[in-house]
């Protein structure tokens, strides 16, 4: 089994035979994962909430911390991420920096007194918009692996016709775009001022495209020279929903633990464009030009541009969540997650998705996941920290392709405002195998993010 990699979770996969595009058994990976984003006081403590609740981010994580809350509040989150991606392939070393801004989150919750009954005291609604999972990423690798997969023109009128079968070298470049976003809507309450309960419902939108080029240099045995470029794109829009539910239980005044649940997502139409498909032979648009002829091979030439279109289902993981956080009255706090989430559950439907499906059971695992915050508070001033850890659902996974990542952040209380800054900093690595069904090496990858959030919050 291959070892896989992820760009903000992204993977190299069979698409179908000579295709470097994603498959959809790493589809369903990759649509399975989120990348931790909310406010900066959540990020600046890698999102250990689930114990803590008190910011609208955590409606994701445990419904319940809603009642937490004493005030009703606005907040709206921007997020700046540096991505790096440093591709070897075949000895030879190439590096793709990227800068990306967006609006990553943004809600509000109001608290209310309950008029019904002394046990209850405390209801709260919550509305959050975030972006679960930013897919923009490219990188570009080259190298040559001394094995040449276009190696006739076929325009060529040569008897017997020429084969360049000597490799100069490979490029190839790759490019995603889209989100997947979610708005969650979330209610709770406090039993006797000890136990908050929630529940939330969240609905999905996924906009995902990918788009490559595998460019050949090759060569025959008497010099003349062959460059070919496959093109290959994927167009895939959705819709889903799930629901979370969980609760806080304060133990004493400075201990609370807590446990949620999340559904499997279930996304029930999944459309999928691609120009995959036999188009001359080739599964893509295909350029071949050769030194010695001056005509260029296109098969798109006349404005031909063959598409296919495809509907499928996709039904994620679910998520179980247990948190516990240790609170030093107002002086500060340490919060620790445990995720638990099983990549063999994934299930594809609406075609015959047997194989991908079969891969999820073998190849993939439960994972465990941690994240681990710290806040400490300096009259109206907070600092923060915390460190992430999320397990690759690979089987075959090296140590290295785990991401792993810390945070750090402050915050100044202005009364009816707070400002929160942060500061994210996660790495892993991974391989992407752009050739299927040839014996070539797959490039390795060394993937960073670097990512400053902040946030604005306002007293309703």
């Amino acid at each position: 089994m291959k070892r896989f990699f992820t760009i903000a979770a992204l993977f190299a996969a069979t698409f179908m035979s000579n295709s470097q595009s994603l498959g959809y058994e790493d589809l369903g990976i990759l649509f399975s994962q989120n990348d931790n984003n909310g406010s900066a006081r959540f990020t600046g403590m890698s999102g250990a909430f689930g114990a803590l609740g008190g910011d609208i981010s955590s409606i994701n994580v445990n419904p319940a911390g809603l009642s937490i809350f004493n005030k009703s509040e606005f907040s709206g989150t921007f997020n700046s991420r540096k991505s790096g991606i440093t591709s070897t392939y075949y000895g030879s070393p190439r590096t793709s920096e990227n800068q990306f801004i967006n609006l990553s989150n943004a809600g509000a919750v109001l608290v209310f007194d309950s008029a019904y009954s002394k046990d209850w005291s405390k209801f709260a609604i919550g509305i959050n918009y975030k972006i679960t999972k930013d897919f923009s990423d490219d990188f570009i690798t080259q190298g040559n692996s001394g094995i040449a997969t276009f190696t006739e023109y076929p325009l060529d009128l040569n008897e017997p016709a020429l084969i360049y079968d000597f490799a100069d070298e490979q490029r190839f470049t790759n490019a995603y775009t889209g989100e997947i976003s979610e708005i969650n809507l979330g209610f709770s309450s406090v039993h006797r001022n000890k136990l908050h309960v929630g529940v939330s419902l969240n609905f999905y939108d996924l906009t995902f495209s990918q788009k490559s080029t595998l460019t050949e240099f090759n060569s025959d045995v008497n010099g003349n020279e062959l460059d070919a470029n496959l093109y290959q794109e994927n167009f895939t829009t959705g819709t889903g929903f799930s629901m979370n539910t969980g609760f806080i239980y304060k133990a004493t005044q400075n201990f609370r633990f807590g446990m949620s649940y999340q559904t499997p997502t279930w996304f029930t139409e999944v459309l999928e464009e691609n120009n995959i498909l036999d188009n001359d032979g080739f599964y893509g648009d295909t350029e071949i030009i050769v030194s010695e002829d001056n005509l260029i091979y296109d098969n798109t030439s006349g404005g031909f541009y063959p598409s296919q279109s495809f509907i499928y289902r996709l039904k994620t993981p679910s998520k179980l969540t247990a948190s516990a956080a240790f609170i030093f009255g107002k002086n500060g706090l340490i919060s620790l997650d445990y995720t638990n989430k099983n990549y063999k559950s994934i299930k594809l439907s609406g075609a015959d998705f047997s194989s991908e499906n079969q891969s999820f059971q073998d190849y993939y695992r439960n994972t465990n996941n941690f994240n681990l915050g710290t806040e400490w508070r300096f009259d109206r001033l907070s600092v923060r920290g915390g460190y992430q850890f999320e397990q690759s659902p690979d089987n075959a996974a090296i140590a290295s392709d785990n991401l792993q990542g810390y945070s750090f952040g402050a915050g100044y209380n202005f009364g009816n405002f707070k400002l929160d800054f942060s500061f994210t900093d996660n790495n892993k690595t991974g391989v992407y195998n752009f050739y299927q069904g040839f014996n070539v090496n797959s490039t390795n990858l060394d993937l960073n993010n670097k990512i400053f959030t902040a946030t604005i919050t306002l007293a309703l």
